[in-house]
């Protein structure tokens, strides 16, 4: 007799069950026979094939479930628990411990590294540089610390979004990062042996190393402790005695100028061993190395269609004469379409308002009077065609005129005072339009504009044309053109924008923290920069009353301010000690280039129509021509004399320069020719007036010419000095005794000039 087990209910998935016969033994009774049954053997139930997964590995399966089902705060907690657990899943003992006693969640890196990237960026761009410093090991040692406590996915989103800052200068490091994605590379990858058993070394001047930690401290808990703590485990951060070493700083500009080396603690600045030691990176940023954009601004695709289609119907109402382009031809050639223009910046850079009819109208008249300017061509040895120049002479002004400036459409003049007023006259004579009703017959061909309340020193008028003569648009006027705002600037500390229309104040814009000394509007208008007593470049917008742009590196106030054609860089140049010139980066604030020379206060700057040399003016009678995309001076133009050259304008090519001095002259340059020796003459004449050796009225014939430096001797006599004349001084034309203030060349290729007469001028000593 047999008993037949039951099915086990503990059998595996996967395993085949065959009943088997449990085994009995039946002891026999008086009664019954004896009987013995046949022992079974237990079952055997086949075990899986497969291995059983380690601890590592069920942990990261435990991790990808969280994240995939976004439990992220659970998912930080259950790292830290596992953290100090061995592959076994035992407690580590001391020795097996990892360096650092303080566990942090994955998630904290990212943040930690974003927080101090902040604070970096929005300091002192003095500090930039040398505080930068860390940022490179601090992603290095979060990356390898992420990818060790096998946050993958935590270190994959770690390194895409804080690689951008080093993809120029660590190509290969991040390269080599990107292979390192499990805990067993950190032991075998070369890169991060080197990076862990080495400490990594950080050069940081002795105040900003106080002011670093100092931060640190203070911000704990957003990013101090990790920054802390991977300085404290794996780098070494060397006070040095020197200046801050930043691309700009006057520690850079003299290491540059003196053609120094690096200091032995900044070779010394990395790891050890690598190939791409964080010295290499020092030395280049001693040199001008920011990539430039300096190709004229692309057109908004609307304006540009609006614009064509105008200008094809002019073409049909009024056919050009023979051998003269058409206006559409014309446009195309001053705008044109390319798929990838490498060296322009992008029109979303910067924002700026929608276009309208009146700059279709502007644009229009843009095209018509490039194809019919007076064409100056390129030439050699300084003789060109005469350029015509229209000079405007204030009389009666008692001295009080400090500045002056011409609207775009050479219907308007303005002049700041040293009483804080503000004129503006027409320049044909006729009555200026005013909107207000009470004004609507007022017959005045100038205005008073008052509100300052200290001299004033700039103005300067908005964009304008010549209004078109037909009528675009039926049944409606052509949209006004002429300059509707005037900007000005005071020793008050107010920047003030007023209405032509309404001949009022519309607003007054307040940052600078003392005197404003210069502004200079957008060559696409809308946006103004101005230049202050307080050594701060500010870049507005006509419709926000606080600065966009705060632009701060100069060491003393600044003198001048000009904008780069496309309107994405502008100039400042600083005076008394400074005496630099720097260009600026409008899309991101960034001084992206110093050009270093001036010995005296500069006094004026321009930037050529073709976006590629800068001029700039100093009060010793020199001009200098600058290479803008290498920061290197090209030559230096001698002639006018000492006292001051308060205006500089190019032509329309690019090739004369125009300049305008307190020593009564108007010259024109030729900017192709090489400034090669130079051609001294002696002024004796009594008046002490400019005469040109040599040089035809008309001025198409250079010629030598001489200002003299009047000395009164106790007999009342004058002792003329010599000037040198530098050979691409293409003619030189003199006032009286009229210092020019202002010059400016039309679009057309007219030199307008404008000035006070000062009769006692030639009589000072």
């Amino acid at each position: 007799m047999s008993n037949t087990g039951p099915p086990s209910a503990g059998g595996t998935s996967g395993a085949v069950f065959t009943p088997q016969q449990a085994p009995t033994t039946t002891t026999p009774g008086p009664s019954a026979p004896s009987m013995t049954t046949t022992a079974v053997p237990p079952p055997v139930i086949p075990q899986p094939t497969t291995t059983a997964p380690s601890n590592q590995n069920l942990n990261q399966i435990v991790t990808d479930y969280l994240l995939k089902k976004g439990y992220k705060r659970t998912e930080e907690i259950f790292r830290q628990e596992v953290k100090d657990l061995d592959e076994a899943g035992r407690p580590r003992t001391q020795s097996q411990s990892p360096a650092s006693n303080k566990v942090f969640p994955a998630g904290i890196y990212l943040s930690s590294f974003k927080h101090y990237e902040r604070w970096v960026d929005n300091g002192i761009d003095l500090y930039k540089f040398e505080l930068g410093k860390i940022m490179w090991p601090l992603l290095v040692y979060s990356y390898l610390r992420l990818v060790g406590q096998s946050s993958s996915l935590h270190a994959r989103e770690f390194l895409q979004r804080c690689r951008g800052r080093f993809e120029s200068q660590h190509t290969d490091e991040l390269k080599a990062l990107e292979l390192i994605t499990l805990s067993a590379h950190i032991r075998e990858n070369p890169m991060a042996k080197i990076y862990l058993e080495n400490r990594y070394v950080i050069p940081i001047n002795k105040s900003l190393t106080g002011m670093l930690f100092h931060y640190l401290e203070r911000e704990l808990e957003q990013c101090g402790a990790v920054v802390l703590d991977i300085i404290q485990q794996h780098c070494r951060v060397d006070s040095v005695d020197r200046g801050p070493i930043e691309p700009f700083s006057f520690e850079a500009i003299y290491r540059r100028a003196r053609n120094m080396d690096l200091d032995d603690v900044d070779i010394q600045e990395g790891i050890p061993g690598l190939t791409h030691r964080s010295g290499v990176a020092n030395r280049d940023i001693l040199e001008n190395q920011a990539t430039l954009k300096l190709g004229p601004l692309p057109m908004e695709g609307e304006l540009r269609d609006d614009v064509a289609a105008e200008l094809e119907e002019e073409d049909r109402i009024h056919p050009p004469k023979d051998g003269v382009p058409t206006l559409l031809d014309e446009f195309n050639a001053m705008h044109p379409i390319k798929k990838e223009a490498v060296d322009s910046p992008q029109r979303t850079d910067i924002p700026y308002p929608p276009s309208r009819a009146r700059d279709v109208v502007i644009e229009m008249q843009k095209v018509r009077e490039n194809r019919d300017r007076f064409r100056i061509e390129g030439r050699t040895g300084g003789a060109g065609p005469g350029l015509s120049v229209c000079m405007f002479t204030f009389h009666n002004h008692l001295g009080s005129f400090s500045c002056i400036d011409f609207s775009k459409d050479q219907l308007l003049v303005a002049v700041g005072t040293a009483e804080s007023y503000i004129r503006v006259w027409s320049l044909d004579g006729k009555p200026l339009k005013s909107r207000l009703p009470p004004e609507k017959d007022l017959k005045v061909n100038n205005r008073k504009l008052i509100g300052h309340s200290a001299p004033v020193y700039t103005v300067a008028f908005s964009d304008a044309i010549s209004t078109m003569d037909r009528a675009l648009y039926e049944g409606q006027p052509n949209p006004e053109t002429h300059s509707q705002l005037l900007l000005s600037c005071s020793a008050d500390g107010q920047v003030r924008l007023w209405s032509l229309d309404l001949w009022a104040c519309l607003c007054i814009y307040k940052g600078h923290d003392g005197p404003v000394t210069s502004l200079s509007w957008s060559p696409h208008g809308h946006y103004f920069v101005t230049g202050g007593w307080d050594k701060t470049v500010r870049v507005w917008a006509q419709d926000h009353a606080s600065a966009q742009r705060l632009l701060v590196g100069h060491d003393t106030p600044i003198s001048a301010v000009a904008w780069h054609p496309n309107g994405t860089y502008v100039f400042s140049a600083s005076d008394e000690t400074d005496k630099s010139i720097r260009m600026w980066s409008i899309a991101n604030g960034n001084c992206v280039r110093v050009y270093t020379g001036h010995t005296d206060y500069i006094s004026a700057l321009e930037c050529s129509p073709n976006g590629k040399i800068l001029a700039s003016a100093d009060i010793g009678g020199n001009i200098f021509l600058w290479d803008i995309d290498k920061a290197t001076r090209i030559k230096r133009c001698r002639g006018h004399g000492r006292g001051g050259i308060w205006s500089l304008s190019f032509g329309v090519e690019s090739t004369v320069l125009v300049s305008g001095g307190q020593d009564n002259t108007v010259r024109v340059w030729d900017v192709e020719m090489p400034a090669e020796g130079s051609r001294p003459t002696n002024q004796q004449d009594g008046d002490g007036t400019i005469v040109a050796a040599g040089a035809q009225s008309d001025g198409k014939q250079a010629g030598s010419v001489a200002q003299s430096t009047s000395n009164t001797s106790s007999t009342g006599k004058k002792k003329g000095k010599e000037v040198m004349i530098t050979p691409d001084q293409i003619s030189a034309f003199a006032t009286k005794k009229t210092p020019v203030l202002k010059v400016q060349c039309t679009r057309m290729n007219l030199v307008i000039a404008g000035g006070c007469y000062y009769p006692e001028t030639q009589d000072r000593a």
